[in-house]
């Protein structure tokens, strides 16, 4: 199979069947894991800026996984107000972690998928290799509660999103032990025309592990 060839599968989840889109590198050196935005508000893992983190680690030699919660697109269940979601991104972590043996876990999340993803790592017993933050949702959902974090993190903000507060995420967040913050000036939420620049400060942001 083609590295840049998804396979869909179905995965057990605690809420039932979870929907599931995978590469499979040769040789490959990480597994990524990437958690969507919000399901209420038309999230799924075919989003523009998932599909880019994706991406990021796909041409960096790591098998990818990304997965629509609960409630989306042939995932059973509803949703679960980020709690269930949390336990999700947990299922498939363990999935992954059997899957792909004994792989160091690259995992990421865009906006709600943000908080999802910082959480599910607080629930680890190793702390991801690599934490990314993309406009992580700091205001609709407890991520002061998840602070400090036990491990480094890498966040990508841009200074003009219309969905989540940047100074909310700068405030929070900047200065936090290890936390890495990477500004994006003149970028909007979804990274309207500014997906080229995410793709590479995601990739650097990995290549220095």
């Amino acid at each position: 199979m083609n590295r840049n060839t998804e396979e869909k599968l179905l995965v057990d989840g605690p809420a039932g069947a979870l929907e599931v889109l995978v590469t499979r590198a040769e040789a490959a050196h990480a597994v990524a894991v990437i958690c969507h935005p919000h399901p209420l508000h038309g999230g799924t893992m075919q989003n523009k800026v998932v599909s880019t983190l994706m991406r990021a680690a796909r041409d960096l030699g790591a098998s990818t996984v990304r997965f629509n919660f609960r409630g989306v697109g042939q995932s059973a269940g509803e949703h679960g107000g980020g709690i269930g979601e949390v336990q999700d991104c947990q299922a498939i972590i363990d999935w992954a972690a059997r899957e792909f043996a004994g792989l160091p876990l690259w995992l990421m999340g865009f906006s709600f998928g943000g908080y999802v993803a910082a959480a599910a790592a607080r629930e680890q017993q190793d702390w991801p290799q690599a934490l990314i933050l993309v406009a992580p949702s700091v205001e609709r959902m407890p991520f002061a509660d998840l602070l400090p974090l036990p491990g480094p993190a890498t966040v990508m903000m841009g200074e003009d999103d219309e969905v989540v507060a940047p100074e909310s995420v700068f405030e929070l967040l900047e200065g936090q032990p290890g936390v890495t913050m990477v500004r994006f000036a003149e970028t909007s939420h979804f990274f309207h025309g500014k997906l080229v620049e995410l793709k590479t400060a995601t990739e650097q942001a990995l290549q220095a592990l």
